[in-house]
């Protein structure tokens, strides 16, 4: 995809996540909307995984630690063709394989999440086995400052640094709100660069809704060599629908008929000046 393309891409996503939340009724809507375009970026222009290659051992890994977040993995993965999209019209419906947290039972989902802490540890043991198996493959775990408090992420972020895994990225979705309010209220992590320099991990801080800077953060090698890599996503929750940006309600919030309606008004004139 060229620039252009994924900027259209995003919007697409955005309508998708909103489409099948407002049909199942349910769902993580300001969140998703916050990370559509890292995860799209990873998922076209940065990770080494697509529906053929999925068993190979040297793909990349990608673990989506705040799992809650589900629908924009859901929509992504479908866009990649890991599965019909029509699979999504069953979004936490009775037996549905898609529910509100990612499971290994729908194809392209590398791990079960959704406990939230638990992403990150995951993902540092991935990366040691790549070292330890000597695999050129890469680690990335998309975190939500909301769980950022959780303490098997302060245990996960000594354990990278002291093994030196630069091949493993963790990427900060960094909306600053979660679901009672302010994560600077609820339990503030700030300085979160300046903790995780002094935890020894090489830091990168991004406009997480721009593509070119997301992609040259995630795609160009190691911060640092020696060091795990913090890639800061400076995001905007409830991202692309006017009515639902920065607005906590919107954390699991599900749209009515009207505002539904309105968000998808604005998505296509977003896409429309593209």
């Amino acid at each position: 995809m060229n620039n252009k393309e994924l900027e259209l891409n995003s919007i697409n996503l955005r309508k998708n996540i909103l489409k099948y939340i407002y049909k199942a009724k349910a769902g993580h809507t300001g969140g998703s909307l916050s990370c559509t375009d890292i995860l799209n970026v990873l998922y076209n222009k940065v990770l080494n995984v697509d529906p053929d290659n999925f068993s190979d051992p040297d793909r990349d890994r990608y673990i989506q630690s705040k799992g809650h977040s589900v629908e924009a993995l859901y929509v992504t993965l479908a866009n990649r063709g890991f599965f019909p999209e029509s699979d999504l019209e069953t979004l936490c419906q009775y037996q549905s394989h898609y529910i509100g947290h990612p499971t290994k039972k729908v194809n392209g989902v590398e791990q079960n999440t959704g406990a939230l802490g638990h992403g990150l540890s995951i993902s540092v043991g991935e990366a040691i086995a790549a070292k330890l198996d000597k695999k050129s493959y890469r680690v990335y775990t998309l975190l939500g400052d909301g769980e950022l408090p959780e303490g098997s992420n302060w245990e996960a972020f000594l354990s990278a640094a002291h093994y030196k895994l630069d091949n493993l990225y963790a990427i900060l979705d960094y909306n600053q709100q979660q679901i009672t309010g302010s994560t600077q209220e609820v339990m503030n992590t700030d300085s979160i660069s300046d903790k995780l320099e002094a935890f020894g991990w090489a830091i990168k801080e991004v406009d997480g809704h721009n593509l070119l800077q997301l992609e040259d953060a995630l795609n160009s090698g190691p911060v640092e060599n020696g060091k795990p890599n913090f890639i800061i996503a400076h995001t905007i929750k409830g991202k692309g629908v006017s009515y639902m940006e920065r607005v906590v309600k919107w954390h699991h919030g599900v749209p009515n008929p009207e505002q539904y309606e309105q968000a998808q008004k604005e998505l296509n004139e977003s896409a429309a000046l593209i």
